[in-house]
């Protein structure tokens, strides 16, 4: 249970800042940061000033129905009250204790989407641009903007690989659990015998860095130019305009060659480049404090199977969560796939709960 002290705490460092906004001749740097501090702790202090209230009133009625001079009436009706705010103080309590739950710091950033077919051949990449598809409607009906940083179609449709860029509030929060491999199980197109296929494709789910997240240094990186090309190797265009980008320390190679200038394609490339090495690093950190215990909603692992998508059946099983939703359309359409994640989310705080209150 949270104590007094911390709430009070809580509701303390809530005035502290209010009334550093309010001070004259503030610089504006300073009243931006102070305002973000703000933001941040003020849906705390109500939740926990919802908290002491409660436990206030619960302590006012207990007074009553203990007073022995009391009218039985009086104290009969303190005692309904009673009881209805300690139905009410585990919700309110469970409320603050969420929003005291660390946050991961890039849940609010925009992400960059990986899809890759995996087994399965032709059947995969179909698959895959179903994906990406329900990502798309998806981040329609959040707000979100959706943008194809670069896609290799496959001959029958769908994509090998397929990578954008996701922008909106709270982007990376959302998506996160969608990391890992997901399972398709149908009849092909291209099935003359009506027999179920097993295909599957990879989703990656990386918090988008900023310049000030990783810093690149020029001396660390092989630039390699070169004309891009299209299907069947034609060319697309007669201007050495796609970009290979090496990291030389790690190792990591990012090809862009979408764009017909060359400019805009090291620019996206870069910014590939600088979200794979901040999710290197993101690990790398994790991995040192997470001596811990594994969220019960996985690891994100890309490696990991985490969902089936069942169409003979018309279900969405989530392995993680065991959940089953036999909406399969409405999920692969957009606006069924927030109930998952919302399970996802749920599931994850509960799990974290749980784990504080073994410390």
């Amino acid at each position: 249970m949270i104590s007094a002290e911390r709430i009070a705490a809580i509701e303390a460092r809530r005035d502290e800042l209010q009334n550093a906004m309010s001070a004259p001749n503030l610089a504006p740097d300073v009243f931006v940061r102070l305002s973000k501090d703000y933001a941040e702790i003020e849906p705390v202090a109500a939740a926990a000033r919802e908290v002491r209230r409660l436990r206030a009133e619960l302590d006012v009625l207990q007074e009553m129905i203990e007073d022995t001079a009391g009218e039985p009436e009086i104290k009969a009706l303190a005692a309904d009250e009673a009881e209805q705010i300690r139905q009410r103080l585990p919700d309110a309590e469970r409320a603050l204790a969420l929003k005291l739950l660390p946050r991961d710091a890039a849940d609010q950033r925009p992400a960059m989407l990986e899809i890759r077919a995996g087994t399965g051949g032709d059947e995969a990449a179909l698959f895959a641009g179903d994906l990406f598809r329900m990502y798309q409607r998806f981040a329609e009906t959040q707000g979100w903007r959706a943008e194809v940083i670069s896609a290799s179609a496959s001959d029958v449709g769908g994509f090998k690989e397929v990578v954008a860029s996701v922008t909106g509030q709270g982007v990376f929060a959302k998506l996160k659990f969608e990391s890992g491999v997901h399972r398709v199980q149908r009849v092909p197109a291209t099935e003359s015998g009506g027999r179920i296929h097993t295909s599957a494709a990879t989703v990656a789910v990386l918090p988008e860095a900023e310049d000030v997240d990783i810093q690149i240094d020029d001396k660390d990186l092989r630039i390699d130019v070169y004309r891009s090309s299209g299907p069947g190797g034609q060319s697309v265009n007669t201007t050495d305009s796609a970009v290979r980008i090496t990291h030389l320390p790690t190792g990591l190679v990012v090809i862009q060659q979408d764009e017909k200038s060359q400019h805009k394609n090291k620019a996206k490339a870069l910014k590939v480049l600088r979200t794979r090495l901040y999710e290197m690093e993101r690990e790398r950190l994790a991995n040192e404090r997470a001596g811990a215990r594994k969220s019960m909603v996985g690891s994100g692992d890309r490696s990991e199977r985490i969902r089936t998508y069942n169409f003979p059946q018309g279900r969405v099983t989530d392995h993680r969560i065991n959940l089953t939703l036999h909406r399969l359309d409405e999920i692969l359409a957009g606006p069924g796939l927030q109930d998952l994640i919302s399970a996802l989310i749920a599931e994850d705080e509960a799990e974290r709960l749980a784990s504080l209150d073994e410390q």
